[in-house]
């Protein structure tokens, strides 16, 4: 823009002005112009003025851009708003969402245990330190009134208890756990045993039922549940027999379980506060 004050076009459309503005101060004095004069006058003006208007156009809109710039400012500030609003809504919309999916599959459960009282919480992280534990921590604790031994279950069956907690958070050992212990039965035959945490089954996502009769015709596909008794509700489903053998000294048989919750993949669970019958220690 300064280049064009500088330059010599610049210098004779002022110059030419300048002429101009004589003769109008001229005719202004004397009356008026002649014709010719005035046929002279438009035959100068005219570029002149398509000029100033150029100019004058071209500094408007150069001007415009700056006194605009707020408002552009602004409006783009407003757009970045929605757009934040939008997404907090979105994600929102696939929480409630998510819960909602949560919430009718564990409606089963409620409608064959009325009794039950459960609180739907997500699993946030899993103990990585120990190869032997099978355990998971989840975003309810004492404040959603979750305690201590709390059974845990998943939409297809029983997943473990909870061994500690805390305000916010509470540690879950799973069935796959060498430290858990669930009174067990087998649905076909009625023989009763204990399912629990074994090194070896636990790393094929395997857990193993002992104490079953020399005599038990208990076999390949028999569905497990829980007996109940104080730590857990009675029928849980724990899941089906996958293998039958003879411990060693052939007192008794055993039977290798495949857990009917898929434990390792878990993200939302459900806790049983309450169970008729239950014994909190």
């Amino acid at each position: 823009m300064g280049d064009f004050f500088k330059s010599t076009r610049f210098k004779i459309l002022l110059g030419l002005f300048i002429v101009l503005f004589a003769f109008m101060l001229r005719a202004a004095w004397t009356g008026g112009l002649s014709p010719e004069l005035e046929q002279g006058v438009g035959i100068i003006a005219v570029p002149f003025q398509k000029s100033a208007a150029a100019i004058s156009g071209f500094v408007t809109r150069y001007f415009q851009r700056y006194v605009r710039a707020d408002e552009i400012a602004e409006e783009n500030e407003n757009l970045r708003s929605q757009v934040n609003e939008l997404r907090s809504q979105l994600t929102d919309f696939e929480t409630y969402k998510q819960e909602n999916e949560t919430l009718k599959q564990f409606l089963g459960i409620k409608e064959e245990h009325p009794d039950f009282q459960l609180e739907p919480a997500a699993v946030v992280s899993r103990d990585q330190d120990n190869r032997f534990s099978h355990s998971f921590t989840i975003d309810k604790g004492y404040l959603n009134g979750v305690s201590s031994l709390d059974p845990v279950v998943s939409p297809d069956g029983l997943v473990g208890r909870v061994q500690e907690v805390g305000a916010n958070y509470s540690k879950v050992i799973t069935i796959l756990d060498v430290s858990s212990d669930v009174g067990a039965y087998d649905v076909r035959t009625r023989d009763i045993g204990t399912v629990s945490g074994n090194f070896t089954m636990a790393s094929q996502g395997a857990c193993k039922l002992s104490y079953l009769p020399r005599e038990s015709s208990a076999a390949v596909g028999d569905l497990i549940v829980t007996t109940g008794g104080g730590l857990f509700p009675k029928d849980l489903v724990i899941g089906k027999l996958v293998r039958v053998g003879t411990e060693a000294g052939g007192i008794s048989l055993y039977g290798v379980v495949e857990p009917a919750a898929a434990i390792q993949d878990l993200t939302d669970v459900m806790v049983i506060k309450s169970f008729e019958g239950q014994e909190k220690q």
